[in-house]
């Protein structure tokens, strides 16, 4: 079944389709990547194998392969096969697609719809499949970048199984850059490739986890390399460098060099050498690392070396964090330079790290003390009769807001787990702890 017109027949030889595309697994096994869903026994894996697919939603990053497993399910489905992108296809396009597939059904067939994109269907659209996927007249497969809890209508969300995909690893994008190479009927084998493995790895490296982005560098340098005197196509660093229009920096996000670097960003923060931590900020960056990888440590900066010197360090990281979410790349480096900055120049202060390593100690290695009783909500009767809530204090109800009731097991009646600095505003909170601490004692000896 196809909404549209057969097409003309070519006049002229038809240009080679893209290497993503030639490459592109026909079969299950020889999909790549998301295990998780898709190795054996799982139930997606047999759902499709058995032919009783569901209608679902496959969440991923591009290139993680969305759109390759929907072609495989068309290839293995005995099911009629739509596939239109959200972006293109109107509302004319829709009803036409419904029409036919409850007529089809009607006859004892079933359709298989494919949306790419459908977060970019507005909610009256989405609305309008649900009658046709809640009776069953299509089996819908919806592909997104966007997280469907907001991009999707909840109505549509309750039809489907969601299914998150997985950027691809270095390793894996390895092994289809290696499958190409390999493949001389639809891949590059007959190019007769020669690269070094250190600059195929560098491919897979910046292609970040989209198999279609090493794909497309992969086959750009392959065809501006040079030919050796056995006809040989020689990729050097230079042309991958053209290709990828940057220069190479050889570097693994999952060996050594990438642990050195990151550990060099976190102590050029802690030691409050701004010119440092944008220097290994963009080491990192421009070498093709992850920069949701780096925002995320620079959370972890913002708690760990910084704190409540300066409550602003964490939501400022969060919102860099963000900010490359939304933007994406090569625009999110700035935001990540600002944060990266702010944090080297905030005062320091491991006063909640230490702390926290304090908790953890106790709370792993004490015995797991009760809650004390006046601590305690009395919900019921029976709970109010055995002693929960006696002896209660309402902070609000006291001049100073402030009690003398114990709140720690008696155990740890005395621990102090947060010590604040001088620095910062942990200097304020440092003279709130002395009042209340002077206050403690007064009320002690009267």
């Amino acid at each position: 079944m196809s909404l549209f017109e057969p097409a003309p027949t070519p006049v002229s030889t038809p240009a080679p389709r893209p290497l993503a595309d030639r490459m592109r697994p026909l079969t299950l096994d020889e999909f790549v990547g998301q295990q998780h869903i898709l190795g054996p026994g799982k139930p997606l894996r047999r759902q499709i194998e058995r032919d009783e697919l569901s209608s679902i939603i496959l969440w991923g990053p591009p290139g993680s392969g969305k759109t390759t497993l929907a072609t495989i399910i068309a290839r293995q489905t005995r099911s009629d096969f739509v596939k239109f992108s959200a972006v293109l296809a109107s509302i004319k396009d829709i009803k036409e697609v419904m029409a036919a597939a409850e007529k089809a059904r009607g006859l004892g067939r079933r359709t298989i719809l494919f949306i790419d994109e459908i977060h970019r269907f507005n909610k009256a659209q989405q609305d309008a499949f649900l009658p046709y996927v809640e009776r069953g007249d299509v089996v819908l497969i919806g592909a997104t970048t966007e997280n469907p809890s907001f991009e999707v209508t909840s109505a549509l969300l309750s039809r489907a199984k969601v299914y998150s995909l997985a950027a691809l690893s270095t390793e894996e994008i390895l092994a289809l850059l290696n499958r190409a190479l390999a493949d001389p009927r639809r891949g590059l084998g007959g190019e007769r490739v020669v690269i070094a493995p250190e600059l195929l790895r560098q491919i897979a490296v910046f292609s970040n986890g989209d198999a279609r982005a090493a794909y497309n560098t992969l086959e750009t340098a392959v065809a501006a390399a040079a030919r050796d005197a056995q006809g040989r196509a020689v990729v050097t660093e230079a042309v991958i460098e053209d290709a990828i229009h940057r220069k190479v920096l050889l570097y693994d996000k999952a060996g050594e060099e990438h642990y050195n670097l990151i550990s060099a960003l976190h102590k050029s923060v802690r030691n409050s050498d701004a010119d440092a931590a944008l220097y290994w900020l963009g080491r990192m960056l421009e070498a093709g690392e992850d920069p949701l990888y780096i925002a995320r440590r620079l959370v972890r900066m913002a708690s760990e070396d910084i704190g409540l010197a300066d409550p602003q360090a964490l939501p400022l990281s969060v919102a860099a964090m963000q900010a490359v979410h939304f933007v994406g790349m090569p625009e999110g480096n700035l935001a990540l330079a600002e944060a990266a900055v702010y944090l080297a120049l905030a005062p320091k202060s491991n006063a909640l790290y230490t702390g926290y390593g304090e908790v953890q100690k106790d709370a792993r290695q004490s015995l797991a003390e009760p809650v004390p009783l006046h601590l305690r909500n009395p919900v019921t009767g029976l709970m109010a009769h055995f002693g929960y809530g006696r002896g209660y204090e309402y902070a609000h109800d006291a001049p100073d807001h402030w009690t003398a009731m114990p709140c720690l097991p008696e155990s740890l009646r005395d621990r102090r787990y947060y010590r604040p600095s001088g620095e910062g505003f942990e200097k304020t909170l440092k003279e709130k702890l002395a009042q209340i601490e002077e206050w403690k004692k007064r009320s002690a000896r009267t």
